[in-house]
């Protein structure tokens, strides 16, 4: 399938190169020059613009910061609605503001064009080794056309309704995981602060009910102190403020996710934004006076 992506990031370039390895004509953006060379010499062809991707291709993927970036991309100046031919697709998997999935994709489809919002989960390890989770929102005709190439990517691929319910269920997650990595953080600060070495409790705790992905993936890495991005909390808070705003408009009360938002609002004022959301635990260590560590 001749496919576009437009977003080369943490997470695009890996899956850019996962659709290359999988035999598929790829064209990329040229806005991450560095990316976008890397990925030529893997065999793609790179172009300038949305709308000159949006041209050659049949598929159109945006993996995008958030709303406005979306927006920009597919309904600017140069943006992909002013490359609409028949049979195009633009499948965003960016996380952004559901109501805003609903917007660009009536827009798009004044031109004929037809969109899903398919967020992913999984940050980057799962972004390179094809692994990621798919909620998906739109046609349902359109979502098995795509369901291939998505498949290429991740290991779970899923419709759950119609275009703006892939944005709801990434909310969602992220709520789960934010609010899981805050208790991952608090409860090891405790452990730390009792005297009883953490990484001894995480061994003791993950087989029962406490185990979960989150406990695997980011236990070890506050231990560690290695707050290097897989995710990083400016996104993680971005996504959170997007919760709260669906939250507003239907009426959800989310005072977990208020709550865990303040935390990282925190970290972001104190210059911890750009690192990992397992950096988190740094909020729990300042109020109690301690930092964790092994052994």
């Amino acid at each position: 399938m001749q496919i576009g992506f437009i977003g080369l990031g943490i997470m695009g370039r890996p899956m850019s190169r996962n659709l290359l390895a999988a035999g598929h004509d790829l064209v990329v953006s040229e806005h991450n020059a560095a990316a976008a060379e890397e990925l030529a010499a893997a065999g793609a062809r790179t172009a300038k613009t949305p709308k000159q991707i949006a041209e050659q291709v049949d598929l159109v993927l945006t993996m995008l910061p958030n709303s406005p970036h979306v927006q920009d991309v597919a309904l600017g100046p140069d943006g992909i609605v002013h490359g609409a031919h028949a049979g195009l697709v633009h499948v965003d998997m960016s996380s952004i503001a559901p109501g805003v999935a609903r917007r660009v994709g009536a827009e798009l489809g004044r031109s004929g064009v037809r969109m899903l919002d398919a967020p992913v989960s999984g940050g980057e390890p799962k972004a390179i080794d094809g692994t990621l989770s798919f909620m998906v929102g739109g046609d349902a005709a359109t979502f098995d056309q795509v369901k291939p190439v998505l498949d290429v990517m991740g290991a779970s691929v899923v419709r759950v309704g119609d275009l703006g319910a892939g944005n709801v269920a990434k909310l969602a997650n992220q709520v789960v995981v934010a609010l899981n990595i805050a208790a991952v953080g608090e409860a090891l600060v405790l452990a730390q602060k009792a005297g009883v070495e953490p990484e001894a409790v995480v061994a003791a705790i993950r087989g029962g009910l406490a185990g979960s992905a989150v406990l695997d993936a980011k236990a070890p890495m506050m231990l560690d102190r290695n707050f290097t991005p897989g995710f990083r909390l400016d996104l993680h808070a971005k996504d959170l403020l997007n919760a709260l705003d669906t939250g507003h408009e239907h009426g959800a009360a989310l005072p977990l996710t208020a709550a865990v938002l303040e935390a990282v609002t925190s970290l972001q004022a104190t210059g911890h934004g750009g690192e990992d959301h397992s950096g988190l635990v740094r909020y729990f260590e300042a109020l109690s006076g301690v930092e964790l560590r092994k052994g």
